[in-house]
């Protein structure tokens, strides 16, 4: 009688157990001769030397395939017992397997051409308005990267501008006071990785998410790195990002030229990066526009509607007339106007 220890380093272990242990029971009820024990990600196995040896082999196929599709069920673990392919369909589209399995693909053809773009350059610009999911289809294909083994880590960054408010002092330590900037990261990496292997990428530095001014005096090689919301980075703060680029990196900056929330006198550092850098081979640019909005409907109907307003304020300061001198009563009537126009 032997012992083998099997780590389940891949795989989230609690995806892989299954609810109250229900994958390791059926294991164990399917080597009867094994004496099987699981405590966190170690699996300890003893019995007969070339049965020990086949149980581990179809452990690390179980892992594989948990690891991919982020989910085990028990008609999965019979077919790849029995030596069949499980019957799970293999999308061509699907960038990675979220939480629970959920399929995660390009929606719109302009994220299938983030897609392409990201795999032939190193770095990449998604720009266009909110709710295309530009920024959710680049964290996807930092991810899928990762779990490729094509990199070794994913970094994710964002510049802290307050969004027109002036937050004041916040509370707690530097974390506490940084991640409200950084919470739309933490919320797409949630859908895509289970919740304790997340824990342990962060814990290991694995996935790394920072404000952007700490990114000052980093090489960043082995790793896919985001930066969202460029819009409201300055030139220096870009120029420093962009020179990050180490080996055997990429990246992909994401932005949204409509959404600046910079002051008046300080220009996009993102704008003038795309100025500059329009002729350089080995950059991509992806640029949505309002078809691509993936969110509730009213989004789209929202954007169109700002963009209309623009378009007429920029027409009536070119005319010379202040939209904003407009009769005050008059905008109050209109609000109360019961005629459908």
């Amino acid at each position: 009688m032997i012992e083998r220890i099997v780590i389940i380093d891949q795989a989230d272990p609690v995806s892989f157990y299954g609810v109250n242990n229900a994958n390791m029971q059926l294991l164990r009820n399917l080597f009867p001769k094994l004496r099987i024990t699981a405590r966190g990600s170690l699996i300890r196995v003893m019995g007969d030397e070339n049965e020990t040896a086949e149980f581990e082999k179809k452990v690390k196929q179980l892992e594989a395939y948990c690891a991919r599709y982020n989910k085990l069920n028990e008609e999965v673990i019979l077919d790849i017992l029995k030596g069949e392919q499980p019957s799970q369909m293999k999308a061509d589209d699907v960038i990675i397997y979220g939480v629970n399995g959920k399929p995660i693909s390009a929606r719109t053809p302009n994220q299938q051409k983030l897609v392409d773009t990201f795999l032939h350059n190193d770095l990449t610009f998604a720009l266009g308005p909110a709710g295309t999911g530009k920024t959710y289809v680049a964290i996807a294909l930092a991810v899928r990267a990762l779990k490729n083994r094509e990199v070794k880590k994913i970094i994710l960054s964002r510049p802290a501008v307050e969004a027109g408010e002036k937050l004041g002092f916040l509370p707690g330590d530097m974390k506490d006071k940084i991640d409200p900037y950084l919470q739309p990261l933490y919320d797409a990496l949630e859908d895509m990785i289970p919740a304790i292997k997340l824990k342990e990428y962060m814990e290991t530095k694995v996935i790394q998410i920072a404000p952007l001014a700490f990114m000052r005096g980093r090489t960043l090689n082995d790793a896919v790195i985001v930066l969202d919301e460029a819009q409201n980075t300055t030139t220096h703060q870009i120029k420093m990002f962009l020179t990050r680029m180490g080996m055997n990196a990429k990246m992909i900056i994401t932005g949204d030229a409509t959404q600046i929330d910079l002051p008046r006198s300080t220009k996009s550092g993102l704008i003038q990066a795309l100025q500059i850098l329009r002729d350089i081979p080995g950059i991509g640019k992806v640029e949505f526009g309002k078809k691509d909005i993936v969110r509730h409907a009213l989004v789209q109907r929202i954007v169109e509607a700002y963009a209309r307003a623009d378009e007429e304020a920029a027409r009536q300061e070119q005319s010379g007339h202040d939209p904003s001198c407009q009769d005050s009563h008059h905008q109050d009537n209109s609000l109360h106007d019961p005629s459908p126009n």
